[in-house]
C-alpha cells in the first residue's frame, strides 16, 4: 500500500519536464533596502554639513566704517560722523576698515555722504574745497530763477544774466544773447518762508567780482548743465 502511494510522487519528482519553483525574492529585496536607505541618509547628512560649513565660512564678518549721519559735499568728516559696523563682505565691495578711521577723519566729503552708507576710499578727498584760482560766491535765488529739481553739490551750472525791466522796455536788447558764467554748486541752503534759496557756487577767480555784482541786482538765473560721464 505504501509503495503504490509513493510511486506517482517519486515519478513526478524525477520527471525531466518539471522543475522546482523558484523561491520568491521578496525577502532578499527587503533585506537590501535598509542598507540603501542608510547610505542615502548618510549622503544627505554629509551634504547638509558641507552646506552649513559654506554658509558659516561665507558669513565671516569684518568691522568697517559706516556714515553715522549725513555729511554734505565739501564738509570735513569728524569722528562723530562715523560708526563701526560688522558686515559680511562681498568681494565687489571695498569699504574702509574700522582700523583705518584716522585716515578718514579730517578729510572732506567728496560727495554727499548719506547716513547708513559704508565708507569707501572714494568717499573722501584731501583736496581743498576751492582751488587757488577759484572763488566762492553766494547766490540768493527766488522761485523761477532756478529749476525746481533739487540741486546737488558738485553739479555744473551756468549763471545767466537776465535783462532788467529797463532792458525789457528797450526792444533793441531783447534779442541779445545773455551773458553766462560757468560755475559749480558747492552748497545748497534751506529755502526760507518765501521760497528763496541761497546757493554757494565756485567760479574762476577772474569771474568772482563780476558774478557778485550781477547777483546783487537779482537779475540772474541758474541753468543746470547735463552731467558728464565722469560726474
Amino acid at each position: 500500500m505504501s509503495t503504490t502511494g509513493t510511486a506517482p510522487a517519486a515519478a513526478q519528482a524525477a520527471s525531466p519536464g518539471l522543475t522546482p519553483p523558484t523561491p520568491p525574492r521578496t525577502l532578499a529585496t527587503r533585506r537590501r533596502r535598509p542598507a540603501l536607505i542608510g547610505l542615502s541618509v548618510a549622503l544627505i547628512a554629509a551634504g547638509g554639513l558641507a552646506g552649513a560649513y559654506t554658509v558659516l565660512s561665507s558669513g565671516e564678518r569684518t568691522p568697517v566704517l559706516m556714515v553715522a549721519k549725513q555729511v554734505p559735499y565739501g564738509a570735513v568728516v569728524t569722528e562723530r560722523d562715523l560708526a563701526v559696523v560688522s558686515v559680511g563682505l562681498d568681494p565687489a565691495l571695498k569699504p574702509v576698515a574700522a582700523a583705518d578711521k584716522d585716515e578718514i577723519i579730517g578729510k572732506r566729503a567728496a560727495t554727499d555722504l548719506l547716513a547708513g552708507s559704508l565708507m569707501t576710499g572714494g568717499s573722501v578727498t584731501d583736496k581743498p574745497l576751492l582751488d587757488e584760482n577759484q572763488q566762492l560766491v553766494g547766490l540768493r535765488l527766488k522761485p523761477g530763477q532756478l529749476p525746481s529739481t533739487p540741486l546737488s553739490p558738485g553739479r555744473s551750472v551756468l549763471v545767466v544774466s537776465t535783462p532788467d525791466a529797463a532792458a525789457n522796455a528797450d526792444g533793441k536788447k531783447q534779442d541779445e544773447i545773455p551773458k553766462t558764467l560757468p560755475a559749480e554748486v558747492i552748497r545748497v541752503g534751506e529755502p526760507d518762508t518765501s521760497g528763496n534759496l541761497t546757493v554757494d557756487v565756485s567760479v574762476a577767480a577772474t569771474d568772482g567780482a563780476v558774478l557778485a555784482a550781477r547777483a546783487a541786482s537779482g537779475d540772474i538765473a541758474l541753468v543746470v548743465e547735463p552731467k558728464k560721464a565722469s560726474d
